[in-house]
């Protein structure tokens, strides 16, 4: 396979590409949709203002009141729901609208009962099978949380209600030549545009272990003023597990400080670069998006000639078994990672584990 540097590199037919990954075992990604506005709802269905409401309208509104009302609350941290929460929320909220509007239901959310819901979820996993309904579940159980306490709706997540248990998926690792021939395809740290530079610095900043969102979210601020004398930046974890005023420090491998050093000298030249956001789109558009961080993995995977198909926690995957590969400890790990419930350790460091315990067991030589 010959690599280049030059963003116009041929993309090699389908049918050569390599996998990136060390398993086979990969998670299916949904884009989330925006919500239309309801006056583009009206002109959609045909119907101009004074109209008679259809009941999918009716719910398109409820779920733009729910999403409101979510903003106004706090989650079990006492702290903001994310607005990607808000959006993992109505999209279960619309799911049920969809399933709703096929089958004919004329009513809003607060016709949903027990054995409703049953139905939705039986169809659900006869049209999709079971992987993903666990987390629907929990998802929409906050629509009907909201429209017990602005409406007086019974609650339909009764004891009757049918429960599906999330399915144990093993995580999955990158091939070390896969992500070496992504880093190469991004200029290999001698990249000049800006583009490439800011790609091989956010698949740098990737291998270290840190989340999407975290990733995305980070600020100048959150950097050291001297990224080479003093390499790590501070990244805000979200989850409720976590703590949040202060965030965590990441320390960064040589590498990765030289790559964000070097990303900061060509965004100088940026229109937005006064920005207190990192990183910042191409053709001087504004802060980089999580969808657009997946659109540049997948992007700079064809590019290196690999199929397409990795995101971006795949890497954390990655971090957490070769760290434990190479003896790293694994109470360091967790701190490393931002972990405090022993269980994630144990959820990483599945995928490649019989390989590192044989490995482990041979270093030892005879024991007796």
């Amino acid at each position: 396979m010959t690599l280049t540097t030059t963003p116009a590199a041929r993309v090699p037919a389908r049918g050569a590409r390599k996998s990136p990954l060390r398993t086979a075992t990969m998670a299916a990604l949904a884009d989330v949709v925006p919500e239309p506005a309801t006056a583009d709802i009206l002109l959609a269905a045909g119907r101009g203002p004074g109209g008679p409401v259809t009941a999918s309208e009716l719910r398109r509104m409820q779920i733009s009141e729910f999403a409101d009302w979510l903003r106004s609350r706090t989650n079990r941290s006492k702290r903001p729901f994310q607005e990607a929460t808000i959006a993992a929320y109505t999209d279960a909220a619309r799911s049920l609208d969809r399933w709703m509007t096929a089958q004919d239901i004329d009513g809003d959310f607060a016709a949903c009962d027990t054995p409703m819901l049953n139905r939705f979820f039986t169809g659900w996993v006869t049209r999709h099978g079971q992987a993903g309904l666990n987390t629907r579940q929990r998802n929409l159980r906050h629509l009907f949380t909201w429209l017990e306490e602005a409406y007086g709706h019974p609650h339909p997540y009764t004891a009757t209600l049918h429960r599906y248990a999330p399915l144990k998926k093993r995580p999955s690792t990158l091939a070390q030549e896969f992500i070496r021939d992504l880093l190469e395809v991004t200029g290999g740290g001698r990249a000049r545009r800006f583009e490439d530079t800011r790609d091989h610095a956010m698949i740098r900043m990737l291998t270290e272990g840190v989340r999407r969102m975290e990733l995305i979210q980070l600020e100048l601020p959150d950097l050291s003023s001297d990224l080479i004398a003093r390499p790590f930046v501070r990244v805000v974890p979200l989850k409720s597990a976590r703590a949040f005023s202060e965030g965590r420090i990441v320390p960064l491998s040589p590498a990765t400080a030289r790559s964000l050093a070097a990303y900061l000298r060509v965004r100088r030249a940026h229109r937005l670069a006064a920005s207190p956001a990192l990183w910042l789109g191409t053709r001087n558009r504004g802060p980089l998006t999580g969808s657009g961080l997946y659109r540049m993995l997948k992007r700079r995977a064809e590019q290196a000639g690999y199929e397409p198909d990795v995101h971006p926690h795949q890497f954390r995957h990655t971090f957490a078994n070769d760290w434990l590969a190479s003896d790293g400890s694994e109470g360091d790990l967790m701190r490393l990672m931002g972990w405090t419930d022993r269980s994630m350790l144990d959820l990483y460091a599945e995928d490649m584990q019989m390989q590192r315990a044989i490995q482990a067991k041979r270093r030892r030589g005879d024991l007796y």
